[in-house]
C-alpha cells in the first residue's frame, strides 16, 4: 500500500466515488444554471432543465465549453459567485488575445490545496520534508497549487518561483531540500548546473514533481539519473483549477485524477462522442465542487486514454495517460502529424540533451522542418566530419520517427536559449509566409 494524504477518499470504492460525483454533478449543474448566463442559454438552446440531470450518466447531455468561450465571456461572465466572497484570481500564461482568467473562493483554494497535497504524499512527502517550488508563483498556477500543497502536507516550503539558479542550488544544498517542484525542463537545467558545479553529492533530493510542459519517458529517465530522484508527472490546468487535477502514484502507470472533484471524459475531437476506456481521445473536465468557476465538459485539447484498470498503489481513482501531443501543439508538416515529443525521445534515445529547437518555415509552397540540437561538451570536440556524420544519423532517426524529412543542425552547448517557465520548443514562421 502507498503513501496517501486522504485515504478514505482516494482509495474509495468505486461505488462511493459514483454516488460523490451523482450528487456534486446535479447540485452544480443548477448551482451553474442560476448563475451563469452562457450556461442557462446553451442548456434551454438545447431544451434542458437542470432537473434532467440525474447523475453522471446524463453528463453527455449537457454543451461543451471551450478556450474561446473562456475568452468571449472575459472576465466576469463565467463567475458564478457574487465577487465578494471570491479571493483571488489565476490565469493563463502566454496566450494570445485576451488571457483566461480563473476565480477562487476560499473554499476553492482550500480544494485545490489538498489535491495539490495528494500529489505531494503519493511521491512520499511527509511533513519532515523540505518542499522546493521553483514553478512561477503570481498569475501561473503553479507556484501557488504546490505551495498551498505543501502547506497542507505540514512540509517546509521554499517559495523560490522561477529563475536565479545561483540562489536555488544555494538554498537546495543550505537548507536541504527533498522534494522539487518545477517544469522538466527546469529540472534538467538545474541537474545540469548542479552537476557542473560539482554538487552533486550536496543535494538531498530524493523526488521531483514535474509538469506544465509535456516531456518523455526518456527524459523522466534522464533527470532521475542525473539527480538520484524518483520523477512523478503532475496535471492540470488553470481552467479547472491547476496543477493537482491528476498526479502519479509509486506505480507510475499513469496520473489519478482527482475524481471526487473533477468528471474526465474523453471524447472524439471531430464529433464530441464519448469514448470508451482504452481509446486515444481529447481529455474534457468537469469540475463538480468548484464555487466561483465551475466548468462543465471543458474540452482541454489534450489528447490521451483513461482508464479504470486496477492500480497497485490501491488508489481507485480512474487514471490518465500522460498527454499524448495536443490537439493544438500538433504540428502538420507537409501534411503529417509532428508532435514535438517524437523528435524529444529520438534525441535522448541517441544520448543528446533535453536542449532543442523545432523550427519549421515555408519556402516556395513547401515546408521546412528544422530541428536545432546541442551538443554535449565532448562531442563539440569532435572534428567537423564527425559532427556532419552525427547530422546524418538523426536525420535518418528522425525521418524513421516521423516519416518525413527533417534538417538537423548540431549546435554548440547552451547556445539554445534555457528557460526557466515552459521551454519555448516550436517556432513555426510559416504564417510569415503566407500571403
Amino acid at each position: 500500500m502507498g503513501n496517501y494524504f486522504q485515504p478514505e477518499i482516494e482509495c474509495a470504492s468505486r461505488e462511493q466515488i459514483k454516488a460523490w460525483q451523482d450528487e456534486r454533478l446535479v447540485k452544480q449543474v443548477k448551482h451553474v444554471y442560476e448563475h451563469v448566463e452562457m450556461y442557462r442559454q446553451r442548456m434551454d438552446e438545447k431544451g434542458i432543465r437542470p432537473d434532467d440531470i440525474r447523475g453522471i450518466e446524463d453528463l453527455h447531455k449537457l454543451p461543451f465549453t471551450t478556450k474561446d468561450d473562456l475568452r468571449d465571456q472575459y472576465p466576469y461572465g463565467l463567475l458564478a459567485m457574487p465577487l465578494s466572497d471570491c479571493v483571488r484570481i489565476q490565469s493563463t500564461s502566454g496566450t494570445t488575445g485576451r488571457r483566461v482568467v480563473a476565480f477562487y473562493t476560499q473554499h476553492d483554494i482550500d480544494l485545490w490545496d489538498e489535491c495539490c497535497a495528494r500529489a505531494i504524499v503519493a511521491a512520499g512527502g511527509t511533513k519532515e520534508d523540505v518542499v522546493h517550488v521553483c514553478y512561477g508563483y503570481g498569475l501561473f498556477t503553479g507556484g501557488p497549487g504546490l505551495n498551498g500543497g505543501s502547506h497542507k502536507v505540514g512540509s517546509l516550503t521554499l517559495p523560490m518561483s522561477s529563475g536565479n539558479t545561483d540562489r536555488q542550488i544555494q538554498f537546495m544544498t543550505d537548507l536541504g531540500s527533498t522534494i522539487l517542484c518545477c517544469t522538466p525542463s527546469y529540472a534538467a537545467y538545474l541537474a545540469e548546473s548542479i552537476i557542473e558545479r560539482g554538487l552533486r553529492d550536496k543535494i538531498q533530493l530524493k523526488a521531483g514533481i514535474f509538469g506544465a510542459e509535456a516531456w518523455t519517458e526518456e527524459m523522466r529517465h534522464d533527470i532521475e539519473e542525473k539527480l538520484g530522484i524518483k520523477a512523478y508527472d503532475i496535471y492540470g490546468l488553470t481552467e479547472i483549477s491547476g496543477p493537482g487535477v491528476s498526479f502519479e502514484c509509486e506505480a507510475q502507470t499513469g496520473m489519478h485524477v482527482n475524481e471526487d472533484h473533477f468528471i474526465a471524459e474523453v471524447i472524439n475531437p471531430k464529433t464530441g462522442e464519448v469514448l470508451p476506456d482504452g481509446e486515444k481521445g481529447e481529455l474534457v473536465f468537469t469540475s463538480i465542487t468548484k464555487e466561483a468557476f465551475p466548468l462543465l465538459r471543458y474540452r482541454t485539447r489534450d489528447i490521451c486514454i483513461l482508464s479504470h484498470e486496477k492500480c497497485s498503489c490501491g488508489r481507485t481513482h480512474v487514471k490518465m495517460t500522460k498527454p499524448l501531443g495536443r490537439s493544438d501543439d500538433m504540428l502538420i508538416v507537409k501534411g503529417v502529424n509532428v508532435f514535438p515529443s517524437q523528435i524529444e525521445t529520438v534525441l535522448l534515445n541517441k544520448g543528446y540533451p533535453a536542449n532543442y529547437q523545432i523550427i519549421v518555415t515555408r519556402v516556395n509552397n513547401s515546408d521546412n522542418l528544422e530541428v536545432q540540437v546541442e551538443m554535449t561538451p565532448e562531442m563539440f570536440s569532435d572534428s567537423l566530419s564527425a559532427i556532419a556524420e552525427k547530422e546524418k544519423e538523426l536525420v535518418s532517426a528522425l525521418k524513421a520517427m516521423l516519416g518525413i524529412y527533417a534538417d538537423v543542425k548540431l549546435v554548440a552547448p547552451k547556445t539554445i536559449t534555457r528557460s526557466e517557465g515552459k521551454a519555448v520548443r516550436v517556432i513555426d514562421k510559416r504564417n510569415l509566409y503566407q500571403n
